[in-house]
């Protein structure tokens, strides 16, 4: 029954997501959704969007593992991202009226930086889809009762996502993403209200997870705990800043106080909500004292395992409904983003001459092909940690790709000189930091490379200048820098 359910609620999906695939006519329908999307619809993408696999499955198992300090980045760091993008990027960005993120890049400093900064951005995506992929794999094999293999239950997950990705674009991701929003929310609220009463409620379950040491956030050693530890809160906070998921719900937006104001209230949601999963996962260990062996095999599966075996079927209906949906509302959006990226600010670029309907059946096969490229890097990475999956992703945009953006919006005598040097110093550091097993111990390598990012793009606009400096009058004027 319950599996005949959850084939009902993925071919609901579907569904939608086809339907809204006929408001697609053009590549800015395919890529932005017209820009006309109201502030509810930009709330719950960007909600459901950063509700995935690692913050119903991942952050929770982490929690678990070293209490609230672990979850920096994940949710604290993914929702300051949002935040801060409202609060300082939003109405800059939107105002340049362009497509993909690659696309201020070539007007703020030409087609090299473009095409370096967007072959990262799309890189980076592999890790996060990858955790996307892998926990639709788990989902799919803990539903069988093991008789469909993590890798068979990636492959029919993501094919399941592909189909209305693949045709509708943003129109199909931004309104399957609305109703999974509604699921997530009512799943995992009664999973968590049912959860409170099996454990006796939801004080006793505070005070148990107090109890253990599970509350603590600050590090409590000297200088280098803290140093570990903001280095582990920028990876997520500022790495998520310059990606096109995020820059593809601002720039759909049905104008600029939409797009500045649905990442602020989607983050903060998102911040608040990403306790739930913890909550039950928390009140899991109360009503299953017995989970030692579960936690050593595979702490990401007490979740599912306490819904299955504790739970009623309309529950675990609810449960497995929010999952899904959480899952394939970022998978959906992280296979379409880099997608775009490819297309725009790389195929474009070699071959300039392309059309909106050569663009937009180029972005079509785009997505294909990145979708079998991240099933195949998923299957190869079986049995990684769907966390370290996704907060890995995110040092490469941090050490090469965020101080560009940042730099270019707000400091007037950037130039694409210092683009270009930063772009080494940072991703040069960061590879030496990560290579010296000594030099990564004694400094995250993640803030070695953004501070030398930093002093890269200082340092390369104060000096003479060897290199053109590529800003287009447009982007001069939308940003305040000339």
């Amino acid at each position: 029954m319950l599996i005949g359910f959850v084939a009902v609620y993925l071919l609901a999906s579907i569904a939608i997501g086809l339907i809204a695939a006929r408001r697609v006519r053009n590549t800015a329908d395919y890529a932005v959704a017209g820009r006309s999307l109201p502030l509810a619809v930009v709330i719950a993408t960007t909600f459901a969007t950063w509700l995935g696999s690692e913050t119903v499955l991942g952050a929770p198992a982490q929690f678990v593992k070293e209490g609230l300090a672990g979850t920096v980045e994940d949710p604290f760091g993914a929702g300051l991202c949002l935040i801060l993008v409202g609060f300082f990027f939003a109405r800059k960005l939107y105002a340049l009226n362009i497509i993909t993120i690659g696309d201020y890049y070539r007007q703020r400093f030409g087609r090299v930086v473009e095409v370096l900064c967007s072959g990262i951005i799309i890189f980076s995506y592999l890790g996060w889809v990858g955790a996307q992929v892998t926990a639709l794999g788990l989902v799919f094999n803990v539903l069988s009762g093991g008789a469909i293999s993590l890798s068979w239950g990636m492959v029919i997950g993501t094919a399941v996502v592909l189909i209305y990705t693949l045709y509708g674009g943003m129109w199909s991701v931004a309104v399957t993403d609305f109703v999974q929003t509604i699921v997530i929310v009512a799943g995992l609220g009664a999973i968590a209200w049912y959860a409170a009463e099996l454990a006796g409620g939801a004080a006793k379950v505070i005070d148990y997870t107090a109890q253990h040491g599970k509350l603590q956030f600050f590090p409590t050693g000297g200088v280098k705990a803290w140093t570990f530890f903001f280095g582990a809160l920028v990876t997520m906070m500022l790495g998520s800043i310059p990606q096109q998921d995020v820059f593809q719900r601002v720039m759909s937006s049905n104008g600029p106080v939409t797009a500045k104001r649905g990442p602020i209230i989607g983050g903060s949601l998102y911040i608040v909500f990403a306790f739930v999963p913890m909550f039950v996962v928390m009140s899991a260990l109360i009503v299953m004292p017995g989970t030692e062996t579960l936690l050593a095999d595979d702490p990401q599966k007490v979740l599912p395992t306490l819904v299955l075996e504790h739970m009623p079927v309309g529950l675990q209906v609810a449960f497995f409904g929010a999952l899904l949906s959480a899952i394939m509302s970022t998978a959906s959006a992280t296979l379409l983003a880099p997608s775009t990226t490819f297309v725009e600010n790389i195929l474009r670029n070699l071959r300039p001459g392309m059309s909106d309907a050569e663009t937009l059946k180029a972005m079509r096969i785009s997505v294909l092909v990145f979708t079998g490229c991240v099933l195949l890097y998923s299957i190869t990475m079986e049995g990684s940690s769907i966390y370290e999956l996704v907060s890995g992703a995110y040092q490469l945009p941090l050490v090469g790709a965020f101080v560009p953006l940042a730099f270019g919006v707000y400091w007037k005598r950037a130039t694409t000189q210092g683009a270009l040097l930063a772009l080494a110093l940072g991703i040069g550091t960061w590879l030496l930091f990560a290579s010296s097993p000594m030099l990564n111990a004694a400094f995250p390598q993640q803030l070695a490379g953004l501070l030398a990012a930093m002093a890269g793009m200082m340092g390369g606009s104060l000096a003479p200048q060897w290199l053109p400096n590529r800003r287009d009058r447009a982007a001069r004027y939308a940003l305040g820098a000339g």
